[in-house]
C-alpha cells in the first residue's frame, strides 16, 4: 500500500517552475505541472510524430525506402513505351496506306478500289481530331500542287458536257438560295449558296477528302475526290469536320457553312465541281430546290 500511495504521490504532486531574470531575479514566468501531465504530454508528441513519421515514409519518401517502388516506375516505362510504340507502328501503317491510296486516286483508279483504313483508331490514340492537322511532306507538297492548279484546271469550254455526270444521283449539300452563279467568264467556277448560320453541308457524292485546310482566299475549304475523275470543293466554311484521307459517304455532313477567307462577303457555301480537268456548273446535275 505505501508502495502505491508513493508512485500516486509522485505523479500527482504539483511542482512549481519559476522563471526569474538572471541580472536582478526578477521573476517572469511561472509554471505548475505535475508529472502525471508530463508524461501524458510526452506520449502525445511521441504518438505524433510517429505518425507523422509513418505518412512521410508511406508518402513523400516512399520512393527512397519502398524497394517496390523502383519496380513499379520501371513497369509504368515500359508500358508506356509499348503503347507508343504500338501508336507508332499503326500510324506507319496509316501513312503507307494514304500514300497507296494517293497514287491511285492521281492515276484515276475507281474509288471503290480503294483499301479503307481503320482511322478512327488513329485519331484515338492522338486524342480529338484535329481540324488543322499538321502534314507530312507528302501531303504539304500534294496540297500545294492541287492549290497551285486552279489555274491549269480551268477550261473556258463553256459547252462542255457529259452524259456520264447526267447519270449519278447527287445528293444536295445545301439548301439555300443561289446568289452568285457558275460563270466561267467570270472565273467564277462555282455557285454560291446563302443558307442559315451554322448550316451543315454535306458530301454530294461518296469519295475520299483529298483536301482540309485554311487558305487565304477560300478560307476553310474541304475537296472531295469522287470516283470517274469527279472533284467536289467546299470553300469559305466556319468549321471543317473531316480530314485529308476521310471516307465519307454520299449525304454525310462534312462541314459547317461560315465566312471565311478573303473573298467573301457574308456566310455562304461557294461550290465548285471538277470534271476530267473541267469545271462544270453544279446546278445542270445537282437539285437544289
Amino acid at each position: 500500500m505505501s508502495q502505491k500511495r508513493t508512485l500516486s504521490n509522485w505523479l500527482t504532486n504539483r511542482y512549481l517552475l519559476i522563471v526569474r531574470n538572471e541580472e536582478d531575479f526578477a521573476e517572469k514566468r511561472t509554471f505548475i505541472f505535475n508529472y502525471a501531465r508530463l508524461i501524458l504530454i510526452l506520449v502525445l508528441v511521441l504518438t505524433l510524430s510517429m505518425s507523422l513519421a509513418v505518412f512521410a515514409v508511406n508518402t513523400i519518401l516512399k520512393q527512397w525506402f519502398d524497394p517496390r517502388q523502383s519496380e513499379i516506375a520501371a513497369n509504368r516505362k515500359v508500358l508506356n513505351l509499348s503503347m507508343t510504340l504500338d501508336s507508332l507502328s499503326h500510324e506507319v501503317n496509316v501513312r503507307n496506306q494514304f500514300i497507296e491510296n494517293m497514287k491511285l486516286i492521281l492515276k484515276g483508279e475507281n474509288i471503290d478500289s480503294i483499301n479503307k483504313v481503320d482511322f478512327n483508331r488513329a485519331s484515338s490514340l492522338k486524342g480529338d481530331i484535329n481540324l488543322s492537322p499538321q502534314l507530312s511532306p507528302l501531303d504539304s507538297q500534294f496540297r500545294a500542287e492541287f492549290e497551285s492548279a486552279d489555274l491549269g484546271l480551268v477550261s473556258l469550254n463553256v459547252n462542255y458536257q457529259d452524259d456520264k455526270l447526267r447519270e449519278i444521283v447527287f445528293f444536295t449539300p445545301l439548301e439555300g438560295i443561289i446568289t452568285n452563279p457558275f460563270d466561267l467568264k467570270a472565273e467564277h467556277f462555282g455557285i454560291d449558296i446563302v443558307a442559315e448560320k451554322n448550316a451543315p453541308i454535306k458530301a454530294l457524292a461518296d469519295g475520299v477528302i483529298i483536301m482540309s485546310s485554311w487558305t487565304l482566299d477560300g478560307g476553310y475549304i474541304l475537296a472531295i475526290q469522287h470516283s470517274g475523275n469527279l472533284i467536289s470543293i467546299y470553300k469559305h466554311n466556319s468549321e471543317l469536320l473531316k480530314n485529308v484521307s476521310n471516307f465519307v459517304t454520299a449525304g454525310e455532313v462534312v462541314a459547317i457553312i461560315g465566312n471565311t477567307g478573303e473573298l467573301t462577303s457574308g456566310p455562304h457555301l461557294h461550290l465548285e465541281l471538277w470534271h476530267k480537268d473541267h469545271a462544270v456548273n453544279p446546278e445542270e446535275y445537282i437539285n437544289f430546290r
